[in-house]
Order: C-alpha cells, then structure tokens, then sequence
C-alpha cells in the first residue's frame, strides 16, 4: 500500500477489460475500441496508431513492430516480428568502396523498409475483430483535426529540433512556427492524415505498393539511397517462436532475436542464483548485482545478437543453467568487475511500448518504434511519413554478425515481454529506453516478483542502468545507494533523462481482475473498463 500523503498514483482495476500506454489518447482509443466489440488486438494496434500521430517522435508507420500475444485459453505467446529490411544492393562491399564506415542516424541508409503497417495488417487479420480501416479511423482523425500537445512529448520534440530542422519537409510540418510547438498546443499533420485514409481504403499494400511506397523511395532515392520499389513490395514480416526462462516460478517470454529479449532472459538467469530479496528493494547490493548481471548480457549482446537467418544462435546454451552459473562466479559483491571476462560461447532512443487485455483475457503486449527521436529526421515529402533509422544499428564489418546485408535485419532494442504461469498469460508488460529495455525488464519484474510491488509502484520505482562501463543513476536514486556503488567500482553518474518509460497489466485469473499501471516518467495513463 502506497503513502497518499507522497506524490504517486494507484494502479487502476477493471473485469471488463485494461489499457495502458504512454499518451492518455491512445489509452482512450484503445477502450474505446474495447467497447466497441474490439478486443486486445484491435485496441493495441488502435493505440498504437494513435502514439504514431500524437507521440510522433517515438513512433509512427515508418517504424517497425513486434508483438507478444496470448489469446485466452492459449498456453504460448504468439510472438511477431514487424522488423524491416534493408534494401537488395545494400551489400558490405557497397559501403566499403565509398568508405562509409559507419551508418550515420539522419543517412538514408538508416532506413530500413518500415515493417509496421504489415504487422499491424497480419496480426488484425489473423486475431483481430476489426478491419485495419477502422483501427486507423481515430488516429486519421486526430491527424487531420489536430491533438494537443502533452508535455514530455513537448520535451523529447524541443530536444530533436536540430534533428528536424536538417529536412525540408520534416521543418515545415514538426516545427511549423519556427521552433517546436509548446504544452497545450494544437497540432496537425494533413499529409498523414491523408496516407492512414489511403492506408485504410485500399490496405497494407497502398503502404507497400502504390503511391506511397513511391513517394517513400523517390525521396530515399534523391539522397542516395538504394531503396527500390522491389524492396518495400518484398516487405513481409513473419510468426516466431518465442524464447523463455523461468523466474521465481514464472515463465518469462520475449521474442527472439533480432530482437534484445534474449538479454533480459540472461540477465534473470544470472539473477536467480540470488536471493534479492535479503536486500531492500532500494539498496546498494541488489543494484550492484543488476548492474554486474546487465555488464556481462551486454557484453553477449553486443557480440553475438543479429538477423538470426544468416546467423542462428545457441539460445538454448545461452539460456542453459550452466552458462548462467558461469557468469555468476565472475560476480563478486564487494566490487564491480574491472574488465569484462571473454564470452564463454563460440558464435536511448524513441519508441512507444502499450498492453490490453481485454474481459476475455486475450493478452497483448506490444511495441513499436522509429529509433532515434524522430528516426532519422527524414519525412517523405507528400505522405508525411516520419522514417525510422534502425539501420543506424548496423555494422560496417564484414567479420561481425550484426553487418549489413542485403534484405538483412539489424540488431533490434524493442522488445515486448510476457509473464506467465500455469498455462495463463498474467502480466503483458514493456519498458522503452533503447538499449535500457532488457535492463528495465529486469528492473520491473523483480520490484514484481522479489519485493512484491504492485504494477504502478513497479513502474514508479527508481531506476538504474549500466551500460559501456557507466552506471546510469535516477534522481530517485538515493545518495547512499550512488555513493555505495561508486566505492564498489562502478563510475556512477546521474542519467541525464529518466531511464525508459512502461506500461504492465496483471492479470489476477482467480477474481477476474486486471490490474494496470503505466510509467510516470511518460504523459500516459492505465485506463481500465
């Protein structure tokens, strides 16, 4: 039980049905569509048409999508992979011959072909109950009418301004006065409006196929891209199967790669080897210990994780107990590790993350993304595309698994999760942040599952983040806990922006109650039915 006398909000409860996201319009939407015969897949895939208009820094239809679902009764998340591709020519060799030794975020060549408006269609035919036209008919309308603006997406769009005013098309529509729009402004993007409408009518191929996949690759084309309209008709995103581990009792699911959620499944196994819980929830030990877990699955992360086609990993040997047990004898807790041992096996950015579940229980847990704020800054001139720049999170090295390739996807940072037990699906859940997602994972399933927190108290709790030999403290972040863990070793300093954003939903099967929270460090809400 919270203290009411301390800033905080309560989780929010319903039977009929529970949405969270990160922008109060889009949770609105979603059980808006509940109520009217939708269930979660349609009221996701709604919302996240919503964020794409009205948090357009994070998401949009030139991003990509990956998708945990459990309808009810099902035993096994259906996971999906909406990551785009690069195009055909893009081979090594191209880029090496031109001396391109690094794929820069506002280079055509960051864009990916967009995987999103597939997913949204595959997943809506296969398990929804609503067409793609109207799941798209609120965001269309709030593109053409206009949203107000909230204000950490005020925040993020003030902060990307350098990055907007670099492209024509991108200045005239994101920063129509000169500068970003303020808190309680009005804005509206016609030109998306006018492509979720063709978008609606004629289907996923109209995104694909016709005029807007024309307009997408002339423009890409003009920069120097090698996009053709071959690739984006080639664009096709496909079912996975998911990957597991268990915690405390629990199975915890993420898609594969190219995906991250294989580093937050490490990064559990190492953790389960401890008994957190002999720790206060906020305690030098027990951030020790998640930092030195997050150093070691980074490190394999960063390694190993890529397009699996070309490069299949030994996940069952990665996820094994004995691997885990491997990595926690290089774990001491009376000091931080001073260099990284060698892997033992031979092989902040934008994006919005929401769940729904519905009064039947279908469970969907979603995520979807350009990247960077703003993608690559890029903007298709007639449709007001916003482009994504996932290829940014290419190699140029023909020796590392993550190179870019023809047709190739790159290493992904989004990525959905799924707690379940007993058969049943109890908590879709998500943190966004870029590279933070698996460490936030781990951070919300262990103020769940160790210290016993409800959803809204685990998404609220403070957080920290090691990553590239920094350790990343919020301001909640007491400064006993700061100061105990930079004597330990750890090079500990303030984050400079609250570390990722989530949304979760428990499931409790026995009552028939949904419990929702979503993360205050974004504008949005739970809303439950």
């Amino acid at each position: 039980m919270r203290d009411f006398q301390l800033p905080g909000r309560s989780p929010v409860y319903g039977t009929q049905g529970v949405a969270a996201t990160s922008h109060p319009l889009a949770t609105l939407t979603a059980i808006e569509m509940l109520k009217a015969g939708g269930n979660a897949v349609d009221g996701a895939i709604a919302a996240c048409a919503v964020q794409g208009v009205v948090e357009p820094q994070s998401t949009g239809i030139g991003g990509d999508c990956f998708a945990l679902y459990v309808p009810a009764g099902s035993q096994q998340p259906i996971a999906f992979n909406g990551a785009g591709r690069t195009p055909a020519a893009a081979t090594v060799d191209w880029f090496g011959d031109r001396g391109i030794t690094k794929i820069e975020q506002h280079s055509p060549h960051a864009v990916t072909v967009p995987g999103a408006v597939d997913a949204w269609s595959r997943l809506l035919a296969d398990y929804g109950r609503k067409s793609l036209g109207d799941v798209l008919q609120p965001a269309q309308r709030l593109a053409a009418e206009g949203y107000p603006i909230y204000p950490r997406v005020a925040n993020d769009w003030h902060a990307a301004a350098p990055t907007l005013r670099q492209d024509e098309t991108a200045r005239r529509i994101f920063l129509p006065q000169g500068r970003s729009p303020q808190p309680g402004e009005i804005h509206r993007q016609p030109e998306l409006a006018a492509t979720l409408a063709a978008i609606a009518e004629q289907g996923r191929d109209a995104f694909y196929k016709g005029a807007i996949a024309k307009d997408i690759v002339d423009y890409l084309q003009r920069l120097g891209g090698l996009h053709t309209l071959e690739d984006f008709a080639a664009a096709q995103g496909e079912y996975v199967t998911p990957i597991a581990t268990t915690y405390r009792g629990y199975e915890v699911y993420e898609c594969p790669p190219s995906g991250q959620g294989l580093v937050a499944l490490l990064m559990l196994n190492i953790l389960e080897g401890y008994d957190l819980k002999a720790f206060p929830a906020m305690s030098v030990e027990r951030f020790h210990l998640m930092a030195e877990a997050a150093r070691l699955a980074y490190r394999d992360r960063d390694l190993y994780i890529a397009d699996p086609k070309p490069h299949p990993l030994p996940i069952q040997e990665i996820l094994s107990e004995a691997y885990a047990e491997q990595l926690r004898r290089t774990i001491c807790l009376e000091r931080a590790m001073a260099d990284l041992p060698l892997p033992a096996f031979p092989c902040h950015p934008s994006t919005v993350y929401l769940c729904v579940v519905d009064g039947e229980g279908n469970a969907m847990s979603l995520i979807n993304s350009t990247y960077h704020s703003f993608g690559s800054g890029l903007v298709s001139p007639q449709t007001g595309v916003v482009l994504h720049s996932r290829g940014a999170g290419f190699r140029i090295d023909p020796g590392h698994f993550n190179c870019i390739a023809p047709r190739k996807q790159p290493l992904h940072t989004i990525i959905p999760g799924m707690l379940m037990q007993k058969g049943r699906a109890v908590l879709p859940f998500g943190v966004m942040g870029g590279d933070f997602q698996p460490a936030g994972h781990v951070h919300l399933l262990t103020n769940l599952l160790d210290y016993g927190m409800d959803v809204q108290t685990a998404l609220d709790f403070p957080r920290v983040f090691s990553y590239q030999n920094v350790c990343h403290v919020e301001h909640g972040i007491t400064p006993r806990v700061a100061e105990g863990l930079a004597s330990l070793g750890h090079c500990v300093q303030p984050a400079y922006e609250p570390l990722g954003g989530g949304q979760a939903i428990w499931i409790d099967w026995e009552t028939g109650v949904r419990v929702g929270g979503s993360d205050p460090r974004k504008d949005g809400c739970a809303i439950a039915c």
